[in-house]
């Protein structure tokens, strides 16, 4: 099986700059990535599994939504201002590639936030015009989404690696620790290492973590996941974390 993150024939990486590997940021980027693939190619299908008039489920299904929506801009945020800018100063080759990264950051962000005012409106009313909208609305993000998110791994982040610091990229993912509520966090946390493969759960949880969110996860975040999951997919088996 072929993996996700390959380059398609007609796409090019930039240069790598000579010097060693200062950072782990391609490691870090495709396990965010294959979160956010799974988040986005779930969204439409949920939308659409809620009845028409059951506003309940719509109100549980939207705030969902509305959280991967949150993780996701925060998600390019940050690298808008802690890894790009770093790129183009001292990758000048990779300019070409940095301008499509920000001009894919910029189409997604306007998707995403074209869809919020209809999710709200959904949520409170849970009707059939709306779900539509807002399932095409998700279908839409998915489509540069799913681009985005391989060419930043296969054409971008060799380059990132050389040029952008452990402590930058640490910088970078505090950015977005610190903008969410941690109950939220503990539960991301599941979403993250059920949608990654075993090895890096592992490496995920024990080298990438504080040992306070460790046991918070243990306590409270691996059974807020459970919850969470068995409500947006009744049914259906609930994929393992640690």
């Amino acid at each position: 099986m072929t993996d996700f993150f390959t380059m398609h024939p007609d796409e090019t990486a930039a240069p790598v700059p000579p010097g060693p590997v200062l950072s782990t940021g391609s490691t870090g980027v495709r396990r965010a990535h294959r979160f956010f693939l799974w988040a986005y190619g779930e969204a439409p299908g949920l939308v659409r599994s809620v009845r028409v008039g059951d506003t309940a489920r719509a109100a549980y299904v939207g705030e969902v939504l509305g959280n991967f929506d949150k993780v996701l801009l925060i998600h390019q945020e940050g690298q808008d201002l802690f890894m790009y800018p770093q790129l183009a100063e001292r990758a000048p080759a990779s300019a070409s590639h940095v301008e499509l990264m920000l001009d894919q950051h910029q189409q997604i962000s306007e998707r995403v936030q074209r869809i919020e005012p209809l999710r709200k409106r959904w949520m409170q009313a849970a009707d059939a015009d709306t779900r539509d909208e807002v399932a095409r609305g998700y279908e839409d993000v998915e489509s540069v989404l799913k681009e985005h998110l391989r060419r930043e791994v296969t054409e971008v982040m060799p380059v990132a690696d050389r040029v952008i610091t452990e402590q930058e990229l640490k910088a970078m993912v505090q950015h977005g620790v610190r903008q969410h509520d941690k109950k939220f966090l503990v539960t991301y946390l599941g979403m993250v290492l059920a949608t990654n493969p075993p090895a890096d759960r592992r490496a995920i949880f024990f080298d990438e973590i504080a040992a306070p969110v460790r046991l918070g996860y243990r306590l409270i975040g691996r059974r807020m996941y459970h919850k969470q999951y068995a409500a947006l997919f009744p049914g259906r088996p609930i994929p393992e974390t640690l």
